[in-house]
């Protein structure tokens, strides 16, 4: 059966790779199924959508990918906007420094849901401290790893091997050895994955 999570993809039509490795699989659902869900999702063609529909389904895709809900969204929003330069810049910063992200931009997990997941079981740490929070906003120098106790569990035990080959973004530091990550400067020269500029205008009516 196709989880919640795949037919959200279908419905947005965008790979948003939120079930990990399996989405680089055939049993992805985008790829067995690449049409709207629903019984008549086959036959149905999809339809021109006016440019509030376009700034709405824009901002569907950002809560999706991150996990976020709208009141999450608009705080951050918020705080984006109180600071100078661009609004949309700073807004993929914040999104960015949310543990959750970091986490998976680690490579400590495969996907930002399941960073989510282990950031609420007690897994990781930040500096040495356990929290629970996934979006918490870490700032430079800022110290992520599993928690001792956590690493011989299953979705850890062959993670070294698996991070020998894996390259984390420029503005954070990997230590494969122990499992951990530095934060060593601001998320810069972000692309972001959709258009920003329509979840800007969407917060901005």
């Amino acid at each position: 059966m196709i989880g919640p999570k795949e037919k959200k993809e279908r419905r947005l039509d965008e790979h948003l790779h939120l079930k990990g490795e399996r989405c680089n699989s055939p049993k992805c659902a985008m790829i067995r199924k690449p049409y709207p869900p629903g019984a008549h999702g086959k036959k149905r063609q999809r339809k021109n959508l006016s440019e509030f529909a376009l700034q709405l389904r824009e901002k569907q895709k950002f809560k999706v990918s991150y996990g976020l809900d709208e009141r999450g969204l608009g705080e951050l929003y918020r705080k984006a906007r109180k600071e100078t330069g661009s609004t949309a810049l700073k807004l993929l910063e914040l999104f960015e420094r949310r543990l959750d992200n970091v986490v998976f931009r680690l490579g400590l997990t495969p996907s930002r849901l399941m960073a989510r997941q282990e950031v609420v079981h007690g897994h990781i740490l930040v500096n040495q401290k356990r929290v629970r929070s996934p979006g918490l906003l870490l700032k430079v120098g800022d110290v992520v790893g599993i928690r001792g106790e956590s690493k011989p569990k299953t979705a850890f035990r062959e993670l070294k091997e698996k991070l020998k080959k894996y390259e984390p973004p420029s503005w954070l530091h990997l230590d494969v050895e122990n499992l951990e990550g530095r934060v060593i400067d601001l998320p810069k020269d972000l692309k972001p994955a959709f258009e920003i500029n329509l979840l800007i205008e969407s917060f901005s009516k």
